[in-house]
């Protein structure tokens, strides 16, 4: 019997069992690596000619979502004391012009809007390493790029606050030749280290 004569359960079984590489050479390609910044994410997050044309991007970061709400805790525990208070002096007959649900409703507005322009905050927030400069971009209102040549910078350091240590979180601060002190510093980064770690790399390699 020839091999265009085999029976299917014999051909299934020389594919399977006897000849397994080619089974594995059908197989489709994995889908490629996208955790480098595309050119068109880059464009979407920065603002119009912030970037040359051979500059390249090694490093495109923005704060952990926790931001929103880790930059709200002061404003949210000072409404909740506000309601409690508000609630406590209606429970003993003072004569308030707002009733408990018009109370209720007036903090969880006030929330609201506190998470909401924080979350348009982490929006405007973008971090990025090029082969030539630092930069960091923020601002709802008033946009602030801070950028400077990676040969300008004098060293940088990361730090890990209570807060940001409690989500994982930390920040990597940045300070110039020129004046030595902290010029721009990258918040609440969810891999602060190896983002640390490819900073340091990318001055000792092309500064």
């Amino acid at each position: 019997m020839t091999q265009d004569t085999l029976p299917p359960s014999v051909e299934k079984y020389r594919r399977t069992r006897l000849f397994p590489r080619d089974v594995r050479a059908a197989e489709p390609a994995p889908p490629p690596d996208t955790t480098e910044p595309t050119q068109a994410r880059v464009m979407m997050l920065l603002p119009a000619d912030l970037l040359q044309g051979d500059e390249a991007v090694i490093l495109l970061l923005k704060p952990s979502p926790w931001y929103i709400f880790i930059e709200s805790i002061g404003v949210m525990i000072v409404l909740t004391v506000f309601m409690a208070l508000g609630l406590w002096l209606q429970r003993y007959g003072y004569n308030s012009r707002l009733s408990g649900r018009d109370l209720l409703l007036l903090v969880f507005g006030l929330g609201s809007i506190q998470l909401f322009w924080q979350f348009l905050e982490w929006l405007s927030r973008v971090y990025v390493l090029t082969d030539r400069r630092v930069i960091r971009v923020k601002g709802v209102l008033r946009v602030q790029i801070f950028e400077t040549q990676l040969r300008n910078v004098q060293h940088t350091h990361a730090t890990f606050s209570l807060r940001e240590r409690l989500f994982g979180l930390g920040s990597i601060h940045i300070a110039t030749a020129g004046t030595g002190d902290i010029e721009a510093s990258w918040v609440m980064l969810a891999k602060p280290l190896e983002a640390h770690r490819i900073l340091v790399q990318a001055l000792n390699r092309y500064r």
